[in-house]
């Protein structure tokens, strides 16, 4: 199981830039066991893209969104709606974000970062991987992870050492950032890679406290004290943005 936890919104909607129709697919697998992407999550999601102009195609749900297979079968079934969309916001682990983004040239967007349970990968064994760095960067890199294709781990493009496209730790290793390149550039987004990605936050690795609560780590935590807690602090956040709201109108009259 590969643990989640949502990105800033603002984060996703600045990852969509100009895209206006964007489809929705969500893992109903180990995000939704996360409580990442349940039903409220994809309500909220929705409306908040909408608020923000965007065209929500979908959601298209898929059990396990690390399956290449299975995304390929489900989404031959929705051909029109992903022609329709001009982007793919995920809501799964960086493994089936990547999986999307194999089966289908479109720009994939996260929604979601992987964080770490001790180096646990997804169930499904296909070829993408995950390295629950905490932050994932798959929307400027076409759905191509560097942090597992490239061997240094780099996020800021290749080393130098590409030979033919190979990798000069072993020459049977394709170049992560070779791969990227050339997703990039089909995708027509060469322009990506003239920005510097910033130093990665290694602390981000570490396991979020309210991810800590949750029963993957606390056998013994109060669901329903943890649900009361939940509550309050979206209703601190509700009356904190409305008063936001009203002193921004107030200052506008």
């Amino acid at each position: 199981m590969n643990a989640t936890a949502a990105k800033p919104m603002a984060e996703v909607v600045s990852a969509l830039e100009d895209r206006e129709a964007v489809m929705m697919v969500v893992c109903t697998g180990c995000p939704y066991g996360m409580g990442t992407a349940d039903e409220e999550m994809i309500h909220r999601t929705v409306g908040e893209l909408q608020d923000r102009g965007k065209k929500v195609i979908g959601p298209l749900k898929i059990d396990m969104v690390c399956n290449k297979a299975l995304v390929g079968i489900r989404m031959s079934r929705h051909v029109d709606e992903v022609k329709a969309a001009d982007a793919i916001l995920v809501y799964s682990c960086g493994v089936g974000v990547q999986a999307v983004g194999n089966m289908v040239l479109k720009r994939v967007v996260p929604g979601l970062n992987t964080i770490s349970v001790g180096g646990l990968q997804g169930l499904f064994p296909s070829d993408e991987r995950c390295g629950q760095c905490g932050d994932c960067m798959l929307a400027e890199t076409g759905g191509l992870c560097p942090i597992t294709t490239c061997s240094k781990s780099l996020v800021n493009g290749t080393c130098g050492g590409t030979d033919k496209g190979m990798c000069e730790v072993s020459p049977e290793k394709p170049c992560g950032w070779y791969q990227i390149y050339e997703r990039l550039k089909s995708l027509d987004r060469l322009d990506v890679l003239m920005k510097m990605q910033k130093p990665r936050d290694h602390s981000l690795q570490d396991i979020p406290d309210p991810q800590r609560r949750r029963t993957l780590w606390a056998l013994e935590v109060d669901e329903e004290q943890m649900k009361k807690e939940e509550a309050i602090a979206a209703a601190k956040k509700k009356k904190k943005k409305k008063k936001k709201k009203k002193k921004k109108k107030k200052k506008a009259e």
